[in-house]
C-alpha cells in the first residue's frame, strides 16, 4: 500500500485529498513515463461525478505538457477503459472514478497496456513525484506538445464488443436495471436492447452530485423493490463506475458475487470453459461458495482482498473467473478487471441456456451467516499483533473449528481492523466477532 494509491488507485475527497495539482503531476509523470522511446498514447474515461470534469482537465494537461497524447472516451466504464487499452494500442489508461464511493470522493484509476491494474512500482515512481524526490521533469515544447483527441468511437466499440458476447439472445425478458446514476448510464440500456431484452432501466440520470445516492449495487434494496413491483424476470445494478454487479431473481432475493461465481462457475465447467476447473475468490468469499464448488467438484483458490490480487492470480495460472463478493467478476477470456455489464450478460447467457431462473441457478449454494465489525484503532500493525489479540483470534479459531471461520485483516484504506466471523448460526457470528473486539478495546487499541 502506498502514501496515495492504495488497492484501487488514488482516492480521496475532491480537492482535499486528491487535488487538481496531484492530477496534474499524474498526468506529468505518466506522460513522461511512456513516452520516453516514442509517443505515448493514453485514453481517459470518467464517471459522473461533478468533479470528474475537473480532474481530466487537469489530467490531459500533465499529459499533453509532457509530450502525450490524450484520447478521450468522456462518461464511460472502468472497464471500456480497460477494452481500449487491451485493442487499440494505447500505452495506459486512465480512469476517473470512485466507485461505489459518495460524489463528493474521486479517484485516478491507472491501467496498463495489458489492460489491467498498473504495476505497483510505477505507483510508487509517481508517489516520488509528486513528494517532489525526484527531480522535475522536462516539459514538451514546439511540436513535441501532446494532443487532445475525442475517442468517443472507443466506447461505441466497446458496446459492441459485449453485445457480440452472449450466445443467444434474451427476447420475451424482463430485466430491470439500476445505472447507480452512474457510467453504466450511457451504455447498459444500449446493450441490453440490442440484446431484445424488454428493458426497464431506473437511476439512469446523473446530474454530477447523485451517483451511488440510494441507488445502485451498494443499496441493492432498491431494485429489489422495482424487480417485485415490476414483475420483472431478473434485475442487475451497477455501481459508480460499473465495475461490479449485484443481481436480483423474480422474487426479490439478492444475488451477490459469491453466489454469481457459483452459478457462473457451474455454467463453464458444464460447458467446457471453466479453465484449470478453478474459480478465484478472496479472502473475504462466504464459506458457502467454498462448499458449494466442493459439491460440483470445482477446485478455487484464495487471494489477498482486492480484485487487482485476483486479477494477478487468474494471469499468472490462465484461470477463467474469478472476483468477489461485493460483484467486481472476471472474465478473462472477454475482460482483464472486472466488468458489471459482462457480468450481468454471463449470468443472462446462463439462465437462458439452462433455461432456468436466476432463483433456481444461485439456490444451491447456501450462504453462512456472516458478521463484519469495523474497530478504529491508533495503529493497525500494534493491534493486529497484541499477544491477547492474537490468542482471541486463536482461541475463536479452535472454538469455530470446521464449522466456522474467523478473519482479522487491516483496512488498505483507513486506520480500521475489519474483524469478521462465519458460522452456522448469527449469535456465533456475534459471539466470537465480539470476543476479539472486547479484547482490542480492554488492551486501549480503539480509539472513538
Amino acid at each position: 500500500m502506498g502514501k496515495y494509491f492504495g488497492t484501487d488507485g488514488f482516492r480521496g475527497e475532491a480537492n482535499v485529498k486528491l487535488t487538481v495539482n496531484h492530477a496534474f503531476k499524474v498526468g506529468r509523470y505518466v506522460g513522461w513515463y511512456y513516452g520516453r522511446e516514442h509517443k505515448a498514447k493514453i485514453v481517459i474515461g470518467k464517471d459522473t461525478r461533478r468533479s470528474s470534469y475537473m480532474f481530466e482537465y487537469a489530467l490531459v494537461a500533465g499529459l499533453t505538457a509532457s509530450g502525450a497524447d490524450a484520447y478521450l472516451l468522456h462518461v464511460t466504464t472502468t472497464p471500456s477503459v480497460s477494452y481500449a487499452v487491451r485493442t487499440e494500442d494505447f500505452d495506459c489508461g486512465i480512469m476517473i472514478s470512485a466507485s461505489h464511493n459518495p460524489f463528493y470522493d474521486n479517484g485516478i484509476k491507472l491501467l496498463n497496456g495489458y489492460g489491467q491494474k498498473i504495476e505497483a512500482e510505477i505507483e510508487k515512481k509517481i508517489e516520488d513525484y509528486i513528494d517532489g524526490e525526484i527531480e522535475e521533469l522536462p516539459l514538451a515544447t514546439k511540436e513535441d506538445v501532446g494532443r487532445t483527441i475525442d475517442f468517443a468511437s472507443g466506447r461505441n466499440r466497446y458496446i459492441g464488443h459485449l453485445i457480440s458476447i452472449p450466445s443467444r439472445d434474451f427476447k420475451g425478458l424482463r430485466v430491470g436495471l439500476d445505472c447507480s446514476n452512474g457510467s453504466s448510464s450511457a451504455i447498459a440500456k444500449s446493450v441490453f436492447e440490442a440484446l431484445q431484452a424488454k428493458t426497464y432501466v431506473i437511476n439512469n440520470t446523473p446530474d454530477g452530485t447523485n451517483i451511488n445516492t440510494n441507488c445502485g449495487s451498494t443499496h441493492i434494496e432498491v431494485l429489489q423493490k422495482f424487480v417485485v413491483e415490476k414483475g420483472l424476470d431478473i434485475g442487475f445494478a451497477y455501481d459508480g463506475d460499473a465495475d461490479r454487479c449485484i443481481a436480483v431473481d423474480h422474487l426479490g432475493n439478492v444475488v451477490d458475487g459469491d453466489k454469481i461465481m457459483y452459478l457462473c462457475g457451474k455454467y463453464l465447467k458444464e460447458q467446457g470453459r471453466l479453465a484449470g476447473n478453478t474459480v478465484v475468490t478472496t479472502v473475504m468469499s462466504n464459506m458457502g461458495l467454498y462448499k458449494a464448488l466442493e459439491n460440483e467438484g470445482i477446485n478455487y483458490e484464495q487471494t489477498a482482498v482486492g480484485d487487482k490480487y485476483v486479477a494477478e492470480n487468474m494471469l499468472k495460472n490462465g484461470y477463467s473467473i474469478g472476483g468477489e463478493q461485493s460483484g467486481h467478476i472476471i472474465f478473462s477470456r472477454y475482460a482483464a478487471t472486472g466488468d458489471g455489464i459482462l457480468t450481468s450478460l454471463m449470468i443472462m447467457e446462463a439462465c437462458v441456456e439452462k433455461k432456468a431462473t436466476l432463483c433456481d441457478l444461485a439456490k444451491e449454494m447456501r450462504v453462512y451467516p456472516q458478521l463484519l465489525r469495523n474497530v478504529r484503532v491508533e495503529d493497525k500493525k500494534a493491534a493486529q499483533e497484541n499477544p491477547k489479540v492474537v490468542a482471541a483470534v486463536e482461541a475463536a479459531r479452535t472454538a469455530l473449528g470446521n464449522d466456522g471461520r474467523i478473519l482479522v485483516r487491516e483496512s488498505g484504506t483507513e486506520p480500521v481492523i475489519r474483524v469478521m466471523v462465519e458460522a452456522d448460526t448469527d449469535e456465533l457470528c456475534y459471539k466470537y466477532v465480539n470476543s476479539v473486539i472486547e479484547v482490542i478495546e480492554a488492551e486501549g487499541l480503539a480509539v472513538e
